[in-house]
């Protein structure tokens, strides 16, 4: 097995990886994506080709960490839920997955975004009402992420198939 074939079979896996990281916050997501994909197209052996497809694959991923970003960020402001409530959920979230195998992370993460809206506005269905517009402007972000990885993702197979074709 050549060196090229052992450098795109590892890139796969680290993208697979960060794909799955998008929806599992663990794990790392988009940067590992676009690590894999430099990688791939230094060592893949495919040249030019390799180089291109990393150009267009890496406007998918920067477009997927932007708009979840982005996305996030309006429908946050937009129902005027403060960064601490956001940093609360995010901390009772990793605590949640070290208390709730499998499921603690997503549990933690919206119960904790509940309480601190709770103690912030003190009226429980005005908390229920942001929590749930954070978990959906949270998730929203999270879907347009993920699908642009999934392009990027895409693209490189694309790649992998021109450069194997060629050879």
């Amino acid at each position: 097995m050549s060196s090229e074939t052992v450098v795109t079979i590892l890139c796969g896996l680290a993208i697979l990886v960060g794909v799955a990281g998008i929806i599992i916050p663990v794990l790392p997501g988009s940067v590992l994506i676009a690590v894999s994909l430099l990688a791939w197209a230094i060592w893949g052996g495919a040249g030019t080709v390799g180089w291109v497809i990393f150009a267009v694959a890496m406007v998918f991923v920067a477009a997927g960490m932007a708009a979840g970003a982005l996305l996030t960020g309006r429908k946050l402001k937009q129902h005027a839920i403060p960064s601490r409530s956001v940093v609360v959920a995010l901390a009772a979230g990793v605590v949640g997955m070290f208390v709730i195998p499998v499921v603690g992370l997503f549990a933690g993460f919206a119960a904790g975004l509940l309480v601190s809206e709770f103690l912030r506005t003190r009226n429980f269905p005005t908390a229920a009402r942001s929590s749930w517009a954070a978990l959906k402007a949270t998730g929203l972000g999270m879907l347009a992420e993920f699908a642009l990885a999934c392009l990027a993702a895409s693209t490189w197979i694309i790649g992998v198939w021109i450069t194997a074709s060629g050879s």
